[in-house]
């Protein structure tokens, strides 16, 4: 049998998870805060359908901190970010 088919041959809608960038931990795409680059342009994607690549974390107050201060996303996107960015994260989590 297919995977993402049931025995009368219908799909199975699959659950979107992702990995936080901070904790690892694996929720759903829902509690989570993408942020993604396109181009050189970085922001948030609230639709969670934005071209670009895409990085996940969860909406906590920890692992905003977290984010902050070892600056991940830094070396995911290979771009130096001000600060001013991840205060907006901080705040938007909040």
């Amino acid at each position: 049998m297919a995977q993402g088919k049931t025995a009368k041959g219908t799909a199975i809608k699959q659950i979107e998870m992702r990995r936080c960038v901070v904790c690892r931990q694996v929720r759903h795409k829902s509690e989570l805060l993408r942020v993604v680059k396109s181009g050189v342009e970085i922001s948030f994607d609230e639709t969670g359908k934005a071209p670009g690549r895409g990085a996940y974390v969860c909406k906590s107050s920890i692992c905003a901190a977290s984010l902050k201060k070892r600056r991940n996303l830094d070396k995911i996107f290979k771009v130096r970010l001000p600060n001013e960015f991840y205060d907006k994260i901080c705040a938007a989590v909040e």
